[in-house]
């Protein structure tokens, strides 16, 4: 694997920048309505012992009713399949990390994609970003937001757009607020500068499962999903949308991204050099941060090693690349595919040769018609523009245990920059 050392004294210099920040600066105040600790997070709220008085209203209490989550944003490294190590801007998952922690556990912590977002219908999400800054690139000063993608009622405020809400300065903290009413798959990803910050990785999946997974249809209750605590196992996990009539059932579900990498770009980002707008080029296609075929290698994957002492980059052991894009069933299943594309330079099209894909919904909008009957359709490929969504059924019934494709329609997007048999394709495994 080959690693830049020119890292080394911006490094040096951020430690210096961050010691100042860390010391005086620094301004972590997560907003969560049932954290009781200050970590960010409801796992320590207790219903049935004495709390605080803000937290005793019934309404806070309800734990499926408030969730609350801490992303921060800074930098980092992954690795691309064909070893290459690359510099990335990110998010990274520091729900249940002391305030008083929070800025030594973001540093260079960022992941491609950002953590997965998965919400319930109904929910008040509390989402709280801090700034970490940028560990190797300490010159940039750079704000960000998180921008909810396709949400249908934010607060301007709470939209993300820097020139109408508010942008995050480094070792500042914002709380977002937002009131689940509609299911769907979305994405969410940073807005300030957004073609630079998108395209050094700051965007992930984000998805809200419908109220009818909990609550049924049809005022039966063995219709309600096993997310909703059914225990019959032939119960569905859950249903894409309040469809009323079951035809968005689903058995297991995976979240996909699509995007890529222009690796001249993210070079000249991390050798501080004028960066190629103009002749932005993603030649790492990838699905969930990932080409093939680290697509189906389950698990995390950590940060390069530093190339001279063969230890965690800088000290820090922390995995970059979290999600993988292995699709495992057992036959009949109905697999749920929440797909989306935020690739800033690509449309992308996805192939499933061999298992009819069903797409019941688009841009989080079940495909029905005035009169309230369904428009489902069934395909064998999939496209999206940049910002586009699809809710995808693949239905197993019938077809035979084996190991199956999901892969990008044009060959280009097959590679791993001159690395042929990768790029934008996964498995699908029926076992």
């Amino acid at each position: 694997m080959k690693m830049k050392k020119i890292y080394r004294i911006p490094v040096l210099m951020a430690f210096l920048l961050f010691g100042s920040v860390l010391s005086s600066e620094a301004v972590v105040d997560i907003q969560c309505p049932c954290d009781v600790n200050g970590d960010g997070d409801c796992e320590d709220i207790k219903l049935t012992g004495p709390l605080p008085m803000r937290y005793n209203e019934p309404a806070l209490q309800a734990s499926l009713g408030v969730t609350c989550m801490h992303l921060g944003g800074g930098d980092g490294f992954s690795v691309m399949a064909d070893g290459e190590p690359k510099y990335i801007f990110g998010f990274s998952d520091l729900t249940g990390i002391p305030e008083g922690n929070v800025m030594q556990q973001g540093i260079l912590a960022a992941a491609w994609p950002a953590p997965a977002i998965a919400l319930n219908q109904g929910q008040e999400f509390y989402l709280s970003l801090t700034n970490v800054g940028m560990l190797i690139r300490p010159d940039l000063f750079d704000p960000h937001t998180v921008h909810f993608h396709g949400f249908p009622q934010s607060s301007t405020v709470f939209d993300g757009l820097p020139e109408s809400g508010i942008s995050i300065s480094m070792g500042a903290t914002l709380t977002y607020y937002y009131n689940l009413v509609e299911p769907g798959t979305y994405m969410y990803h940073c807005h300030v500068e957004a073609t630079e910050h998108m395209q050094m990785g700051m965007l992930g999946n984000l998805y809200v499962r419908a109220a009818q997974s909990f609550d049924g249809y049809g005022g039966d209750p063995a219709t309600v999903g096993r997310l909703g605590g059914n225990t019959d196992p032939a119960a569905p996990l859950g249903y894409v949308y309040n469809d009323g009539d079951g035809s968005t059932a689903y058995d297991v579900e995976y979240p996909l991204q699509l995007g890529g990498f222009d690796p001249e770009f993210h070079d000249a980002s991390w050798e501080v050099q004028p960066l190629p707008f103009a002749m932005m080029w993603d030649r790492y296609p990838m699905i969930n941060g990932r080409g093939y075929p680290d697509t189906v290698n389950e698990g995390a994957m950590p940060q390069p090693l530093d190339p001279d002492t063969g230890e965690d980059l800088n000290g820090i052991d922390v995995d970059s690349q979290v999600e993988d894009s292995l699709i495992i069933a057992s036959p009949g299943d109905r697999i749920l595919l929440r797909l989306s594309n935020l690739n800033i330079t690509v449309t992308h099209t996805l192939i499933s040769p061999s298992i009819p894909m069903t797409v019941v919904g688009i841009d989080a909008k079940e495909l029905r018609s005035t009169d309230n009957q369904p428009l489902h359709y069934t395909t064998n490929s999939v496209t999206m523009g940049g910002g586009m969504s699809a809710d995808v059924i693949l239905d197993t019934t019938g077809i035979a245990t084996g190991t199956y494709f999901l892969y990008a329609a044009n060959l280009e997007y097959l590679s791993n920059l001159d690395e042929d048999f990768g790029g934008m394709m996964t498995e699908i495994r029926i076992e």
